[in-house]
């Protein structure tokens, strides 16, 4: 089992990517952050990321969502070095579950040492999950960079480009990354 990070700047358009990987026949997982907050929002609660448990309920979905997954080769919107990357950005320490996990990712290798980061379109439109401006993106971005570096993965540049080209970019750099069968 193959497992890929899509990551990079908040508006990037990781989901559109996704959404195409997944037609295509990717197994694909959907971000857990944007899921916390829009669950969080739903209840009534504007801002779920001024919460104190708000990291480790994006933790605990990340996880439960990476085990359900199936297929041979998954694409994951974000991880939880991503999720190290929003803890850094708020200005938080890692809490425990969140160091765990990054524990249990690194430990076992679950995710492919080469990262997808898809890079920002010149934009970030907002959104109920997303109040963060263009400005704020970018050093959220590099933020992200910085994390996945730390942690020992490899950037894969997705460039700005119109959507079907980042699409196929990704499946290259997939298929490109895979095991070659021997030559006959």
């Amino acid at each position: 089992m193959r497992r890929y990070v899509l990551t990079g700047t908040p508006g990037a358009g990781k989901t559109s990517i996704l959404r195409c990987l997944s037609e295509l026949g990717y197994g694909v997982v959907e971000e857990a952050a944007t899921a916390v907050i829009a669950r969080t929002q739903a209840l009534g609660e504007d801002q779920p990321w001024t919460r104190a448990s708000f990291i480790d309920e994006i933790v605990a979905l990340q996880r439960e969502r990476q085990l359900a997954a199936t297929g041979s080769i998954q694409v994951f919107d974000r991880s939880p070095v991503c999720t190290h990357a929003l803890t850094t950005y708020l200005g938080w320490p890692v809490s425990p579950a969140l160091a765990a996990e990054l524990e249990r990712i690194t430990s076992e290798g679950v995710y492919e040492k080469q990262v997808l980061f898809v890079r920002n379109l010149g934009f970030c439109e907002p959104t109920a999950a997303r109040r963060i401006s263009f400005q704020e993106s970018l050093a959220f971005e590099k933020i992200h960079e910085e994390s996945y570096r730390a942690f020992g993965y490899e950037l894969i540049e997705i460039p700005a480009d119109d959507l079907a080209h980042r699409v196929a970019t990704v499946s290259s750099a997939i298929a490109h990354a895979l095991p070659q069968a021997p030559a006959r």
